[in-house]
């Protein structure tokens, strides 16, 4: 098959295939056609692709025109009016497609052309598919770079230090969900030599949180249902969320460092984090929150901006994945391969929707729009997201979010 690999869009940093997934593709009987200059950003140069038998296009237009399947990163999610005509009939893309904010014009332009399209944020959560999951794995470095981040504009040192001139204590760290985001901010901030507490809604989140080198925060809020069979978050009611943000605004003030990663898949992300508990903060303390694409878990964020609150800065992060480029090229290109294995048979694709995994991911095929566009994402519920992963009462970076953050 001709899989085609255009420039990400915008200011997106990633490239949908790596070299070294190239050669792959490559060595299986496939033809990998690249735009050119489309892995720079990523730190891979057009060269680096023809050394393993890839073909590089000048014109964007020409990949799309000559590919049997399209390999993206973030994709029908943020298309403009008009766009999806660049897809012709028959053809395959596969990416973060944007499953939630995808207008329905755009999906019905695909299905009228008959375009299958998978949406990587909608792999299920089975072993099975673990090697597909590509919101887990920018959640992972969404989580990463969040602590970084933090360190860096954090008005004092991280670790603890004895010197002749006094000792510091070190920096007290609250990062709100265990999910895979959660989970790699708090094994940064302790390998930082922070001091680390996480909260989760999950009782049973304790023993990971321990695990990873934090203490675990419990409050006197308890739900049953945070979570769906799948493990996807599910929206809670306004009287859970009042009193979980009165008991986590204790825990917040006593912080120098906040992560939040809580998100509702296809809904805003819900909000813990208040304009008081913000200001009891001390001043030059940070607040990172991965939630900042569906709104943000704290009151004053703003998507994509660094607020000064009360001498507190909240940064609102909407793709840190991508700021992390070459990393995550890579670790999405696998993803994606492996998906597209899946798809392949005996070199050709071969879309079997009885398989759990395909029939989750498709958002048209076959000339007809699926779930879960037309359910708005309910029945389907990071790292990051987008694409970006944690509970609070939500999993979030690993959920179905962007990636990128995730997310």
């Amino acid at each position: 098959m001709i899989v085609g690999v255009p420039t990400a869009s915008g200011e997106e940093a990633r490239v949908a295939v790596v070299p070294s997934v190239a050669a792959d593709l490559v060595e299986d009987g496939h033809e990998v056609l690249v735009e050119a200059g489309a892995g720079e950003t990523a730190g891979f140069a057009d060269e680096d692709y023809r050394d393993i038998g890839g073909e590089i296009l000048d014109e964007r237009a020409a990949v799309f025109d000559r590919a049997d399947v399209i390999f993206e990163v973030e994709a029908l999610g943020a298309l403009e009016d008009g766009d999806a005509e660049v897809y012709r009939e028959g053809q395959t893309v596969i990416g973060l497609l944007g499953p939630y904010d995808v207008a329905d014009d755009v999906l019905e332009t695909l299905a009228a052309r008959n375009v299958s399209a998978f949406a990587l944020e909608l792999i299920p959560r089975i072993s099975r598919a673990q090697s597909m999951d590509a919101l887990s794995s920018m959640a992972n470095l969404a989580g990463y770079k969040a602590m970084v981040l933090a360190a860096n504009e954090l008005a004092k040192l991280v670790p603890m230090q004895m010197t002749a001139a006094g000792t510091v204590q070190p920096a007290d760290v609250f990062v709100i969900g265990a999910g895979v985001a959660g989970l790699q901010a708090i094994t940064t901030g302790d390998r930082l030599g922070a001091s680390v507490r996480a909260y989760d809604i999950r009782p049973e989140a304790a023993e990971e949180i321990e695990s990873v080198g934090a203490d675990f925060v419990e409050l006197d809020v308890h739900a049953d249902d945070a979570a769906d069979e799948e493990g996807h978050a599910q929206e809670m009611d306004e009287e859970f969320y009042r009193k979980q943000r009165a008991q986590l605004g204790e825990e917040v003030a006593e912080a120098d460092v906040v992560i939040t990663t809580a998100a509702i898949p296809g809904g805003p992300a819900p909000r813990l984090v208040t304009e008081d508990a913000v200001a009891a903060m001390d001043h030059g303390s940070v607040i990172v929150d991965l939630a900042a694409d569906g709104g943000g878990n704290c009151d004053v964020t703003e998507p994509d901006n660094a607020v000064e609150y009360e001498g507190v800065t909240v940064f609102g992060p909407t793709n840190l994945p991508s700021t992390l480029p070459r990393t995550a090229s890579e670790l999405y290109a696998n993803n994606l391969r492996n998906l597209f294995d899946l798809l392949v048979e005996e070199g050709d694709l071969a879309i079997d929707t009885d398989d759990e995994i395909v029939d989750a991911t498709l958002l048209t095929h076959d000339g007809t729009v699926r779930a879960p566009h037309e359910d708005n994402g309910e029945s389907e519920g990071e790292e990051g997201t987008d694409e970006n992963g944690d509970d609070t009462n939500a999993e979030t970076q690993d959920s179905p979010t962007d990636g990128g953050n995730d997310a």
